[in-house]
């Protein structure tokens, strides 16, 4: 979608029948004027994604108020299985809230996920809060290489769907104990010698590109179906290009350098070589990763940060209740 696509199509929805409300950031933010900040700056910085701007005011504008909106929701969730509880005579223990954050590679959506997840378990309600990226469940690069998927890794077909559809249902199920593979950036590939354990948590954050898809044609159920609550981290696509290029540049100053990198290949680039190579990926993957598959999920958000240039959130569409 092109720039003033995107600007119309949040023109349209803006001004006709939606199914969001529309708050600016300065109103959004006044909705806990007197809630402590329970992070540090140190605390901030070490959550701060590369590339990302997150600072002290945009925790306390915009995030601080999210996490208790969603504490709101996790509460009423537990009182509503509790009254259910007693409607059918059963006495069962809650299960995990799920949060599913979506969005584009380079838009942030990693920082808020665990920005979220910090801020969560600071909450009396929700001490126990995990997150999981969906990073875990794309298949080892063998298999992508045997299937001819490794220029789609990141697109829907390069996850094991049935795996983590099997793990979110396992959590949403009240399972004790629920284990997910790990992946390694480093390696760019499955370790798998290593996971990811998940014990009953209050809340289970499950951050990725595509946990917002609709069931695939021929199954009945997705893992957006299994959600309490769903935050698509937005921006213009110009925007996001424009920060990837910026964190293909400092990752090819900083990780790529390692030997065991998998993308060590790139560091001896020169800074022409790397822009152009980085906007080649951005065209030839991620762009249309974007455009086909991870934007067309925003509408099926409970929530939508919306952000600018800067990449700073200027407002917030939240799913009129």
């Amino acid at each position: 979608m092109s720039d003033k696509a995107h600007s119309a199509a949040a023109h349209s929805t803006s001004a006709h029948s939606t199914p969001f409300v529309e708050i600016e950031r300065a109103d959004w933010a006044a909705l806990a004027p007197t809630t402590e900040l329970p992070l540090s700056p140190t605390e901030i910085v070490g959550l701060r994604g590369l590339g990302d701007r997150l600072d002290l005011s945009e925790v306390t504008d915009v995030y601080l108020p999210l996490s208790k909106l969603i504490s709101l929701y996790a509460v009423g969730a537990r009182q509503l299985h509790r009254d259910t509880s007693r409607f059918l005579g059963r006495d069962s223990p809650a299960t995990p809230f799920v949060i599913g954050v979506a969005g584009s590679v380079a838009v942030g959506k990693s920082t808020s996920a665990r920005l979220l997840r910090e801020l969560l378990s600071r909450w009396e309600d929700t001490p126990r809060v995990e997150l999981v990226t969906t990073d875990g469940f794309l298949l080892p690069n063998a298999e992508l290489e045997r299937r001819g998927l490794m220029e789609r890794k990141g697109f829907p077909e390069s996850y094991d769907r049935r795996a983590l559809l099997r793990f979110v249902t396992k959590v949403k199920s009240g399972a004790e104990e629920v284990r997910a593979p790990f992946y390694s950036h480093l390696s760019y590939d499955i370790i798998h010698d290593a996971e990811i354990v998940v014990r009953r948590p209050d809340i289970l954050i499950v951050e990725g590109l595509n946990v917002l898809q609709p069931p695939s044609s021929g199954h009945g159920l997705a893992i957006s179906d299994l959600f309490d609550f769903t935050v698509y981290v937005d921006a213009r696509t110009s925007d996001i290009a424009r920060w990837y290029e910026e964190r293909f540049l400092k990752l090819q100053q900083g990780a790529f350098t390692n030997p065991k990198s998998y993308f060590h290949r790139f560091a001896s680039l020169s800074h022409e070589e790397a822009v152009a190579r980085a906007a080649e990926i951005w065209k030839r993957i991620n762009e249309p990763n974007l455009l086909q598959n991870v934007l067309p999920t925003r509408s099926r958000a409970d929530l939508v940060l919306r952000k600018g240039a800067d990449h700073a959130v200027n407002s917030v569409l939240l799913r009129k209740i």
